[in-house]
């Protein structure tokens, strides 16, 4: 594959080439447990990591290596892995960098989820966690000890859209502290990370990786030394693998990740603008939005605000849920970043095992919805959003 080719032409393209047996166009989907050695003694060289190739697709996968491939070359790093789920891509990455004794900085608004791994989990391991509010960078500085190892953050923040200023963050972390940034909102298309010095990116594939809803992965992205120790520890004895056609549906959804994002974004604008502007609604966070408070951040290190935002109703969670259950077009599911427009109520769904005070402390009130635009004809979303909106008026 050519070097120059420009990001729109490496998603369709990097990582893939015909097959050499066949001339198959597409990556063969390798739906097999373990691979054949040529002899007892080409078996021991494998397991023994003196000669490449595959042993058991726990440990890798063809159809996995053509992924990664393409991840690492779009989100402009050395190396990539597939996991699993977003969350194995997580616990994979701070388990491979942490141990006991060690301490995490981790961003106060978190996906629910990573936020029950940092708080319940990493505790019970002896590994200290300080949650902050990064959006004010003088917060990580005050959080730094001896035994700081990992700074982690989300940006745009679930569900909240707060951003990180990325290129200061690394210049606070320097060589010793490794920074990891959770991507998903964005995907490489509107923001690369390792561009302004982040060491290691996370994305829950769920979403905008693959694009359609119907698959569960996770990325790792980052340098090849430190992804190999993964490999080698959280990923081969965790065992959070990816499957061969999960595999597949990541590579055909990352084709057209340029166009779906580029008209989710277009569509999420017009949608952020309409709700920004009916009386029914009080807040609207999405950093497209010229009155979002890092507005000129979003713009310097993003190429767009993506398709994702919240909204907070004048009438509260009580309208809130006359407005989730009168809905027709936009679906009311978690998840986010598929082609379809989904809408959820944060603090009774996704961020449910988030602590009432520890949410409300990141942002996340009672009365919050979050919204994923999708690609349908945005007067259709926004006529759904209006009808459902004028009957809580």
């Amino acid at each position: 594959m050519k070097k120059e080719w420009n990001f729109n032409t490496r998603t369709v393209h990097a990582g893939e080439d015909p097959c050499p047996q066949t001339g198959a166009l597409r990556v063969p989907i390798y739906q097999s447990s373990t691979f054949v050695f040529d002899s007892a003694e080409q078996g021991g060289r494998r397991f023994a990591g003196e000669e490449p190739g595959y042993i058991y697709t726990r440990l890798g996968n063809p159809t996995q290596t053509a992924l990664e491939e393409k991840m690492a070359n779009l989100e402009g790093t050395d190396s990539a892995i597939a996991l699993g789920s977003g969350m194995a891509a997580v616990s994979s990455t701070v388990m491979g960098l942490l141990e006991a004794g060690d301490h995490i900085i981790a961003s106060k608004t978190l996906y629910g989820c990573t936020f029950s791994l940092f708080s319940e989990l990493l505790p019970k391991w002896n590994i200290e966690v300080s949650f902050v509010e990064m959006s004010d960078l003088n917060n990580i500085k005050a959080a730094i000890k001896d035994n700081t190892k990992v700074i982690y953050t989300e940006t745009p923040s679930n569900p909240t859209m707060n951003l990180v200023d990325l290129a200061e963050l690394s210049d606070i972390a320097g060589e010793d502290i490794i920074t990891v940034v959770d991507n998903t909102f964005m995907s490489p298309c509107l923001q690369k990370p390792a561009e302004f010095g982040i060491d290691i990116i996370i994305h829950s594939a769920t979403k905008f990786i693959g694009g359609h809803g119907d698959t569960i992965a996770g990325i790792i992205c980052g340098p090849e030394d430190l992804l190999n120790s993964f490999r080698e520890t959280t990923v081969k004895d965790f065992g959070g693998i990816i499957a061969p056609f999960d595999t597949f549906l990541l590579l055909r959804g990352l084709k057209t990740l340029s166009v779906r994002m580029e008209r989710i974004t277009k569509n999420a604008k017009k949608v952020a603008e309409f709700l920004s502007n009916h009386p029914a609604v009080d807040t609207v966070y999405y950093p497209g939005l010229k009155d979002h408070p890092q507005y000129e951040l979003g713009e310097k290190q993003m190429k767009g605000p993506g398709g994702v935002m919240a909204f907070e109703l004048k009438g509260g969670i009580e309208e809130g849920k006359k407005l989730l259950n009168s809905l027709d077009l936009c679906i009311l599911a978690v998840s986010l970043g598929d082609v379809d427009t989904l809408i959820q109520h944060p603090a009774s769904m996704t961020h449910y095992v988030v602590p009432e005070e520890d949410r409300r402390s990141a942002g996340i009130t009672d009365g919050l919805i979050r919204l994923s635009v999708g690609i349908e004809d945005v007067n259709d979303i926004i006529d759904d959003l209006e009808q459902g909106l004028n009957k809580i008026k």
